[in-house]
């Protein structure tokens, strides 16, 4: 595939994605100024407690969340035990979502990723605006089960394609790497060890990367939480105001991100001197990188010139008293 063709494709998948993520903050916008006005802060502050992915995180601080941490009053909160074990199971669940994002990402499916999350937050938000019209009662509930309808269905999305492309001619034609269903599980291949210690030792890297950047980007949530430094009714406020604060870096700088990456790594050869690499797709590299920066520089002097100015308001239509008052 040429470096055009591959520019071509990132392009498309950045713009499917900025799209997608649009989409996605305009639903989540509404789902939010329409439950505010049915739920009170102190369910949403508990709602936004993160519980980090994966099994055994899922298990070690579920317990925590359960029996360490403050429990809120059941009268206020209801079901609180109950969602903090589907909100577990829920991670575990978008986690084996994870290797065929991966894969669809790495091999460029466009339209798979905007398909699948698009039924899924659309699946989410209508059972999120049923329950809190039709069975406000249950409280946490709620929005525990509206998320594992999103991971589900995310899930179910990924699994059937995968399963219809495999063994197609489409996939002989592309010369997928990928055979049959029973190459998508984990599996031992014949004469290779049973650890590939450079393959762990990059795993590991990457694990620590990915913790400073849950620290850096999430810490002040563990913080608020650990530490009870504000009530459940300040920290649904706080993490309200901070979504919607981060929306633009959410929605247009992170699909550029995502994007982008796949194209400088197909049409640049990572540990390999510039000079000794085609001149054509470096220049091609180049100018794409100049055009980046100058559309995030843009971007990012609109929304510093005007962010602060017209936030007051921004947060009144949002979640109206509630948010603007500052109570």
């Amino acid at each position: 595939m040429s470096s055009q063709d591959i520019l071509k494709n990132a392009s498309t998948l950045a713009s499917y994605n900025v799209l997608l993520q649009v989409m996605f903050r305009v639903l989540t916008f509404l789902l939010n100024a329409f439950t505010l006005r049915f739920v009170s802060k102190e369910l949403i502050g508990v709602v936004n407690v993160r519980v980090p992915l994966g099994v055994l995180w899922a298990i070690l601080l579920g317990c925590v969340w359960l029996w360490l941490l403050e429990v809120p009053d059941v009268q206020t909160i209801p079901y609180y035990g109950p969602a903090v074990v589907m909100f577990a199971l829920s991670g575990v669940q978008e986690l084996l979502a994870e290797p065929l994002w991966v894969l669809a990402q790495a091999h460029m499916f466009v339209r798979l990723k905007v398909v699948a999350e698009s039924l899924a937050m659309v699946a989410k938000c209508s059972v999120t605006v049923v329950l809190v019209v039709f069975a406000r009662e249950w409280g946490l509930y709620i929005f525990s089960a509206a998320h594992l309808v999103y991971t589900g269905l995310l899930v179910l999305s990924y699994a059937v394609y995968f399963l219809c492309f495999l063994g197609s001619q489409e996939a002989a034609k592309t010369r997928f790497p990928l055979h049959g269903a029973a190459d998508l599980l984990p599996h031992r291949a014949d004469g290779e060890p049973l650890v590939d210690w450079p393959v762990a030792r990059l795993t590991w890297s990457f694990f620590k990367q990915s913790f400073l950047k849950q620290i850096l980007t999430e810490g002040e949530r563990y913080v608020m939480t650990f530490l009870n430094v504000l009530s459940f009714g300040d920290q649904g406020v706080y993490d309200i105001v901070n979504n919607l604060g981060s929306m633009v870096a959410r929605f247009i700088f992170l699909p550029i991100e995502e994007s982008f990456y796949i194209f400088f790594a197909k049409v640049l050869e990572r540990g390999r001197d510039v000079r000794n690499q085609k001149q054509e797709e470096v220049a091609v590299a180049a100018e794409v990188l100049e055009c980046l920066l100058k559309l995030v520089l843009v971007i990012g002097l609109i929304i510093t010139v005007f962010g602060y100015a017209y936030s007051h308001l921004a947060l009144d239509i949002y979640g109206g008293t509630l948010l603007s008052s500052g109570a």
